[in-house]
């Protein structure tokens, strides 16, 4: 038997007496606890929460403990175009589940409309089937020191969990694609080795994966499909005795931090699995529909979708602002994390009308909540509502994804016409989006490839995208990718093809690692994977993603820890605050091929991508040369006065030290990085 209990927290709490029970609810007339056996496929007991308190039902079940399993029916109108969807034939997830049952397997018993009939409600009780929550106890307070690493020390690395490990070979085949098996230390060895300092996980919180790609025996390996912002991914758990999928991720994060690392997670707030109005009832669409869910003002049986992907949830509720920001600090405080990746962010800052703002109450409420104030808050900013390309429009604080830098890098490296004004201006961390409000050169995210996209090596390696193992008919994917093939399509034999794209994979990958800004490196480009030209693979889990370890060209792998070495000796080039304009003592200038100050006609001619990038001190300071020369046919530089040591040259796979000559020649697609010795150093660099 239910007593009343309490309206608050959401979701079911463990207490001494028993367990609390709170959904929310509002237009709901009637609220059933449904409990399950342990393995949640035999209905037990029904019982109704005896009490609504400002929209929210709830009840207390005396004696209750942590592992009880449960769902909930929820009972009111069906009246589709007004928005009502309410069916108590079928059972519904707490969406402040903290651990899931079950998984949606795509059939049609989980519609809550009759199949191929919308606007009918479907009788057919799933109970049996359907997602369920088990109650958790809390995990115990986090025993490792969160580290915070300082802005212009941040380096990203965008990973997956079984991407990362599912063939490594110093990983028990037992936890390979588990949040166990990245936590090995042999995982995180070579990524901290690399000089990464912050880990940037694919989506790790539980997914239910669309109804197309299951019948075509795919998932959605991404998993950008959420249905459960508080659980762990079970699907990443190893099963280990005496774990659980919680107990795990911590364990991970409590292994990154002891390095010193970060720990991001990509969040998908923006829309859930239970897609548009002929996909299924999972959870919200059946608690409430017209509370959870932008609906078209037009017809509220429809709904808005600026995700793409069927629906999107409306920030404009306080109540689904609540689970937002609940599940947030709940993967901070309990999980560990350190941080966010936001899919998708316009939505989370979209008004009821749709228009976005920057002040928008979700945006607002972790401006000033204690917990999520102080985490690292990153946002993929577009989506394809009106308006929806936002770089640069998000809050002081926030980082975002740079795809303009993206673009122009590619653009210049791979002869598509970017000049160089544009990539000087995404080199030095893309001002004219970012230098207002102080906010701070450090907010771009800088990146040349992520998980939506070719891989690097795939980026030098084909013109076309070939992703008909998806099962879309290569439709899927972009076609715009800005890539260079070297002559050949795909895989080669070709010794020149190979050292021209191994030249290419090398000068983007320094340009990325030495610009202004935080960098993020795609994992895997480190050493040379390819998805075999697939470059929207967010249903491939299988050798096409997961990271090729037996044959690492770890000719690549040593040239990136090279140079993050190198960026973190040198601090102008990771500076966290703009450089002044003008002839300040200490500075930034750039310089012609022949060391003379750029001139408007410099900056305009197209025939000659080439210039230097003086990080200028006083003579008894090191200063830093970077030479740059992205054409196809050598180029002759004048250096500045002083004498320079050559530290980095991308044309070669380890590249020596050496003093270099008042006058230097570099080949095609090429990057040097030199230094300017002190006054009591001069005799170290002088060449003979």
């Amino acid at each position: 038997m239910l007593t009343a209990g309490l309206p608050f927290p959401l979701g079911a709490t463990a207490g001494p007496l028993g367990l609390n029970f709170a959904l929310v609810a509002p237009r709901a007339t009637r609220v059933e606890l449904c409990l399950f056996d342990a393995g949640g496929r035999s209905e037990q007991q029904r019982l109704a929460l005896p009490a609504c308190t400002d929209g929210v039902w709830h009840g207390h079940f005396a004696g209750a403990q942590p592992g009880l399993v449960y769902g909930y029916r929820v009972h009111g109108p069906w009246a589709p175009h007004d928005g009502l969807r309410f069916n108590p034939a079928k059972l519904l997830l707490d969406p402040c589940a903290r651990e899931i049952v079950g998984r949606y397997d795509g059939s049609d018993l989980f519609l809550g409309h009759v199949p191929g009939q919308s606007l009918q409600a479907d009788a057919r009780d799933n109970g049996p089937v359907a997602l369920k929550a088990r109650v958790t106890a809390d995990l115990p307070p986090l025993r490792v020191a969160r580290p915070r690493v300082a802005a212009a020390e941040r380096v990203l690395c965008e990973l997956h969990v079984r991407g990362q490990t599912m063939r490594h070979p110093a990983v028990p085949p037992a936890l390979r694609g588990s949040y166990a098996g990245l936590a090995e230390p042999a995982v995180l060895d070579h990524l901290q080795g690399l000089g990464i300092t912050t880990l940037s996980l694919m989506p790790v919180q539980h997914r239910a994966d669309e109804e197309r790609l299951l019948k075509a025996g795919l998932s959605n390996y991404w998993g950008y499909t959420t249905i459960g912002w508080f659980a762990p991914e079970a699907r990443y758990w190893s099963g280990r005795p005496g774990s659980t999928p919680a107990s795990e991720f911590r364990a991970l994060a409590d292994a990154v931090h002891a390095r010193g690392m970060e720990l991001v997670i990509d969040v998908v707030y923006n829309h859930s699995a239970e897609t548009d109005e002929l996909g299924p009832t999972l959870s919200l669409r059946g608690i409430d529909n017209a509370l959870y869910y932008h609906l078209r003002a037009d017809d509220r049986a429809l709904y808005e979708n600026w995700t793409g992907c069927g629906n999107c949830l409306n920030f404009a509720e306080p109540r689904v602002v609540q689970l937002a920001m609940d599940s947030l600090r709940h993967w901070v405080t309990a999980l560990g994390v350190d941080g966010f990746r936001f899919d998708l962010a316009p939505v989370l800052a979209r008004r009821g009308g749709g228009d976005f703002d920057p002040r928008a109450p979700l945006l607002a409420a972790m401006a000033q909540d204690p917990v999520l104030s102080r985490a690292l808050l990153i946002a993929e900013p577009w989506d394809i509502g009106p308006g929806g390309y936002r770089l640069g429009q998000f809050p002081p604080g926030w980082l975002e994804w740079n795809d303009r830098y993206r673009d122009t890098q590619r653009g210049f490296w791979l002869g598509h016409g970017a000049g160089l004004g544009d990539f000087a201006h995404r080199f030095t961390a893309s001002s004219g989006e970012f230098r207002h409000e102080g906010r701070a050169p450090t907010a771009s995210v800088n990146f040349v490839t992520a998980h939506d996209g070719f891989t690097l090596r795939d980026l030098v390696s084909y013109t076309e995208r070939h992703n008909l193992a998806n099962g879309e008919d290569n439709r899927d994917g972009s076609g715009h990718n800005l890539s260079r093939n070297g002559g050949v399509e795909g895989e080669t034999d070709d010794p020149a093809v190979q050292a021209g794209r191994a030249r290419l994979q090398r000068v983007l990958l320094a340009a990325l690692l030495l610009s202004q800004g935080t960098p993020m490196l795609l994992a895997g480009d480190e050493i040379g994977h390819t998805q075999a030209g697939n470059n929207n693979a967010y249903c491939q889990d299988n050798a096409t993603t997961w990271l090729d370890w037996p044959h690492a060209d770890t000719a690549l792998q040593r040239f990136v820890t090279q140079v993050l070495a190198l960026r973190r000796e040198a601090a102008p080039l990771r500076s966290a605050s703009w450089w002044p304009a003008g002839d300040a003592p200490s500075g930034l200038r750039w310089l012609t091929p022949e060391g003379l100050p750029m001139t408007p006609a410099d900056w305009e001619r197209g025939d000659r991508p080439a210039l230097m990038v003086l990080f200028d001190a006083p003579a008894h300071e090191v200063a830093w040369l970077v030479l740059i020369q992205a054409g196809d046919e050598a180029v002759d530089f004048a250096l500045p006065p002083g004498a320079w040591l050559r530290r980095l040259a991308s044309e070669d796979e380890d590249p020596p030290r050496r003093p270099l000559r008042r006058a230097e020649t570099l080949p095609p697609a090429t990057l040097w990085l030199a230094q300017r010795m002190r006054d009591d150093n001069v005799t170290e660099a002088t060449p003979n």
